[in-house]
């Protein structure tokens, strides 16, 4: 179906709204079939409250922020969460095994063709599990997305993928040596410290462009972001495995390299569709790289959220596990064929002016 009208239209409207709908069908027919898929897999579904103390604590992710008023008429701030994570580990730690939920999320700055201030969040934990686990549970869901919908192929812009392949598996490290030939991981130290210069020598010698200012981690975007996406998921889903741990700070070291963590992602058609973790679940350690973050934040734009010392206390009762989270319209974009992310929400968010 052709992109017949801008985003910033009347999607109300009855003559759009008949566009619109055999997306919203298609959604509709996927969470079902999704919801099927876990029930038969044990999971429980479950419903996580959207105002939380903290929103998440990643440097680059930007809350909506509100406030609770008291009986007593004292304001305290409150924030619409970026992900139901937090609520979900602390179902972890009470002892619930296996957990999925979807959930409404909601993240600041973020508007266009696969962005959208609020949207829906798939989730899944298991405990006692690893994240290997997870990309399984990715491959069934991207075959069964493509089943519910009858369709062969995703296809986006220029690229298409067979969601019934089976994904390729591919370091990040490896990643940037195909697509940049680039060594990612001579600049990381085995405490996880970082070489801003070796990083800055190498991506001169690859020619991409760096500012003086440029930290490591703003070097690490922009290769992945120019150089490296753009080629994930072509033909079938590409799993891109193994972080630098200075960029998965939710997720434990891997066992044979503690330079990288337990965290991939899921690529289709250029498309990042989601986030796992083998789950840290060092209440000490996770508190260093929330408060490192969190510094990042206040240098770059001047504010800081909160920590959630709950989650935080949590981590000591929360078992081994592996969670995901999944931009359930993103899927179901490439699952429909539709082109932008508000074609695939029943009521969209209104546009705000400039």
């Amino acid at each position: 179906m052709p992109d017949q009208y801008p985003p910033s239209a009347r999607w109300w409207t009855p003559s759009n709204h008949t566009d619109r709908r055999p997306f919203l069908i298609g959604r509709n027919a996927i969470q079902s079939a999704m919801r099927a898929f876990f029930a038969k897999n044990d999971f429980i579904e479950v419903d996580t409250a959207t105002l939380q103390i903290s929103p998440g604590n990643e440097a680059h992710l930007h809350a909506f922020t509100t406030e609770a008023i008291g009986n007593d008429g004292a304001r305290h701030p409150l924030y619409l969460h970026t992900s139901p994570e937090f609520a979900c580990k602390k179902l972890l730690a009470a002892g619930e095994p296996r957990i999925s939920c979807f959930a409404h999320v909601y993240r600041n700055r973020e508007r266009g063709p696969l962005h959208h201030p609020e949207f829906t969040m798939l989730e899944w934990y298991r405990s006692g599990e690893t994240y290997e686990t997870l990309m399984r549970d990715c491959a069934d869901l991207l075959a069964l997305s493509a089943e519910t919908t009858k369709t062969k192929q995703f296809t986006y812009r220029d690229m298409t993928v067979d969601p019934f392949a089976a994904p390729e598996r591919l370091s990040v490290a490896d990643a940037f040596q195909r697509y940049a030939d680039i060594d990612l991981l001579a600049s990381v130290s085995a405490d996880g410290s970082t070489d801003e210069r070796h990083l800055r020598a190498e991506l001169d010698k690859a020619r991409i462009k760096t500012a003086t200012d440029d930290t490591w981690a703003d070097m690490f975007s922009r290769v992945l972001v120019e150089r490296i996406e753009p080629e994930l998921g072509r033909g079938r889903a590409t799993i891109l495995d193994r972080y630098p741990v200075c960029e998965a700070a939710l997720a434990r070291p891997a066992a044979d390299d503690p330079r990288v963590a337990e965290r991939f992602e899921l690529y289709a058609c250029g498309v990042e569709l989601a986030n796992a973790f083998g789950e840290l679940t060092n209440a000490t350690e996770q508190r260093r790289r929330f408060e490192i973050e969190m510094a990042e934040k206040q240098r770059v734009y001047g504010e800081t959220y909160p920590l959630d010392e709950d989650f935080l206390a949590a981590l000591d009762d929360m078992p081994e596990a592996s969670g995901i989270a999944l931009g359930f319209d993103r899927l179901v974009m490439l699952a429909t064929g539709a082109l932008r992310i508000d074609q695939v929400m029943w009521a969209p968010v209104a546009e705000v002016a400039n």
